[in-house]
């Protein structure tokens, strides 16, 4: 009897099927990409109603998806794409991605249940020779100390020889998971050069960008490092926010003159950080370097972490300008998502104004287009407020006439955390109102 074909070999060939673990933003995209490509792909689910939809050729994720929702109903139509809430079905799979969250406790400690408990499933019915992806983001050292260790414990199986790991960090955003999921280049974190061979092998399936082959921990680094980057460089552009409000400055003219100085790139400030990715990926980086170490990373999240208590400071100044008390004000909040045009809600700032708005005596109204529980009239969210806070710039919000708004609120009072609206456009409609990041009291006279 001949020896089965190397993995790399069959998964070029598309004769083995490949499994997905969690099927979310990360996951559902992967599978989808991966039907297209010709896989044959088992998704796995705990979440029976998710499975259901994706099983009736529906995308279950919420917000503007491009292309998302057509390759699902296509990979299930075709019969290349099957969600069961069944791991076992796992078996028969070459490649199994583990695609789960991972986040921090509050003590801003990873959280690797999800994890380990997804590990030790696909390890307990992983074939032998098979091939395990973590997509999910790693705390440096995670795939050594702890998905490899759990892999074992389950299969009894040596790694290397029994089956293949790697680490392949996802590089996605709601809004465009399916095009960042096509385009960029990709770290493979391969455990030995046969996982390299197969991971090169099932992503340049579907990926056009570049494929960077390394190992695991570096591609837990790399990961890591890249949003703690982004989460330090938002917190400098929001300190220079809250000294420009200090000193009676505009952030975003000086934000603008700063950029055409070569080699500067300041980001755009704002209301607060959300995602599944930020507001923890810097602390994954942050928990290997010790207690107390890595303060730049700490101070930048904790500074990103106040800006949604600093929009509540804007909302009780704008309402102090106008003569309207704070206890039983009727605020409307705009956005509870943490991104324009999407539905996802995970680490949304506006949970945190909220806390603040209660906290100041407050009556808050919400509205999202993208979120169920937040959609309706946003007529209806607007009648009888005092004050309308912007925190999320969707593209409904930004088509918004200040004077039609004017002409709802009970009190013409508005802070702007997204800089959506413009100023003299307000003051027309006669707005008291509030921008991050602009000093001075700007009423329907302009700066008092």
């Amino acid at each position: 009897m001949s020896s089965p074909a190397p993995l790399a070999e069959r998964l070029r060939a598309r004769s083995i099927p490949v499994g997905v673990v969690g099927l979310g933003y990360v996951g559902l995209p992967l599978a989808a990409l991966l039907a297209e490509a010709g896989f044959s792909v088992i998704g796995v689910d705990r979440d029976a109603a998710r499975v259901a939809r994706i099983n009736a050729g529906e995308n279950p994720i919420e917000g503007r998806e491009p292309d998302l929702g057509e390759l699902v109903a296509a990979a299930v139509t075709g019969g290349r794409l099957t969600a069961t809430p069944d791991p076992g079905r796992l078996a028969a799979a070459g490649a199994v991605f583990v695609c789960v969250e991972t986040p921090v406790d509050e003590a801003h400690r990873p959280d690797y249940s999800s994890l380990e408990a997804a590990c030790r499933v696909v390890g307990a019915v992983l074939g032998r020779g098979a091939l395990v992806v973590v997509e999910s983001t790693l705390a440096p050292g995670t795939m050594n100390r702890l998905v490899i260790p759990a892999l074992l414990a389950s299969s009894g199986g040596r790694a290397g020889r029994d089956f293949l790991v790697g680490h392949c960090p996802e590089r996605v955003m709601p809004g465009r998971l399916v095009r960042n999921m096509r385009t960029m280049s990709r770290v493979i974190g391969a455990a030995s050069e046969e996982a390299a061979e197969a991971m090169t092998a099932i992503y340049s399936a579907f990926v056009t960008g570049e494929l960077d082959v390394s190992d695991p921990l570096t591609a837990e680094l790399v990961k890591t490092s890249e949003n703690a980057y982004r989460d330090v460089n938002i917190a400098f552009a929001n300190q220079v926010a809250l000294i420009c409000e200090q000193v009676g400055g505009d952030v975003f003219r000086v934000r603008e003159l700063v950029n055409k100085s070569p080699g500067r790139l300041m980001l755009v400030p704002g209301a607060g950080v959300g995602g599944h990715c930020i507001p923890k990926d810097s602390w994954l980086l942050a928990s290997s370097a010790g207690d107390g170490e890595a303060p730049v990373l700490r101070a930048a999240r904790e500074l990103n972490d106040l800006m949604p208590a600093h929009v509540a400071r804007l909302v009780a100044d704008a309402l102090g300008v106008a003569g309207v008390p704070t206890e039983g004000a009727r605020v409307a909040v705009l956005g509870y998502s943490y991104l324009e045009d999407s539905g996802d809600t995970r680490n949304s700032p506006t949970v945190a104004l909220l806390a603040e708005l209660e906290a100041m005596g407050c009556r808050a109204a919400v509205h999202d287009p993208f979120v169920p529980a937040y959609q309706g009239e946003l007529a209806s969210v607007l009648e009888g407020a005092v004050c309308a806070v912007l925190m999320v710039a969707h593209s409904e919000y930004r088509a918004l006439d200040p004077a039609w708004l004017a002409s709802i609120m009970r009190r013409a009072v508005l802070v702007d955390g997204r800089a959506v609206f413009d100023a003299r456009a307000l003051e027309s409609a006669g707005f008291v109102h509030r921008r991050v990041g602009v000093g001075g009291r700007v009423g329907v006279a302009g700066v008092l």
